[in-house]
């Protein structure tokens, strides 16, 4: 890749003036920094730790907030499907369907989001190597589709806990397609606070550094103007105002190493 692809957004759409207000700040950033930026954010997150978290405004009106961010602002989309039914209405407004982690070996998922002919981001499990990935991609590759990314967001490491192997890059990268580090769900402490999900912000940086040193074609970032305040994964967000100044150092080694 020529330069530096970056996926970044919210979390999960909490509002249509939210979702707006990051866009707009997230379309200056990409051509300050002349980066290949595709916004992010989920319009159903169905695999919350508690039933009483918040998920989302659902497909109808989540789309719609999502197709307003494309015209607008003339971006591009990348939002997650949970259901194999879901992916041929996404399509109709995302360019890349993402397939949630603990999704990834989910064969009816996989094969109806293959179908669609959009680029599909395959987040490896938690739980899975990376050399295993090689089933998860043929069963897109024998659907019809050889756009794929691959993303990296890290291991679990005991309970409550990940850690990221840059060697899994490495290994990925060997699948002949383009591997996605995931920077800030990478720092999650799955469950870690009881209800939800904790993490720590503070390492989103040095790893993400670290992942395109390693390789890393590509980079993914959940952001929010109020990461305290977020109504999911606010623990492990980058603070908007803050990624601009970040993502430049971490250009800076993408660069270094090209």
């Amino acid at each position: 890749m020529d330069k530096l692809l970056v996926i970044a957004g919210p979390c999960v759409i909490e509002s249509e003036q939210n979702v707006m207000l990051i866009a707009e700040k997230m379309k200056t950033i990409s051509e300050r920094l002349n980066i290949d930026y595709y916004f992010k954010a989920s319009f159903d997150k169905a695999n919350r730790t508690s039933i009483s978290s918040y998920r989302g405004p659902g497909i109808d009106k989540g789309l719609k907030i999502l197709d307003k961010v494309k015209k607008q602002y003339n971006l591009k989309i990348v939002t997650d499907i949970h259901e194999p039914w879901q992916a041929e209405r996404v399509a109709e407004v995302a360019d890349i369907i993402q397939i949630p982690a603990f999704l990834c070996r989910q064969t009816d998922l996989l094969v109806a989001a293959a179908k669609t002919g959009k680029i599909i981001n395959i987040k490896k499990a938690q739980f899975l190597a990376p050399w295993d990935m090689k089933n998860v991609i043929k069963k897109v590759e024998e659907s019809g589709n050889n756009n794929i990314l691959l993303c990296e967001r890290g291991t679990t490491f005991g309970y409550n806990t990940l850690v990221v192997d840059m060697t899994g890059i490495v290994e990925m990268k060997k699948f002949g397609y383009p591997v996605v580090f995931d920077a800030t769900h990478s720092v999650q402490k799955p469950g870690g606070k009881g209800t939800s999900t904790g993490g720590n912000r503070e390492y989103v940086e040095p790893l993400a550094k670290a992942a395109v040193a390693a390789g890393a074609d590509a980079l993914f970032f959940e952001v929010h103007p109020e990461p305290e305040k977020a109504l999911s994964d606010g623990p492990n967000m980058v603070k908007l105002e803050c990624f601009e100044d970040m993502l430049k150092r971490v250009i800076k080694v993408y660069n270094s190493v090209r």
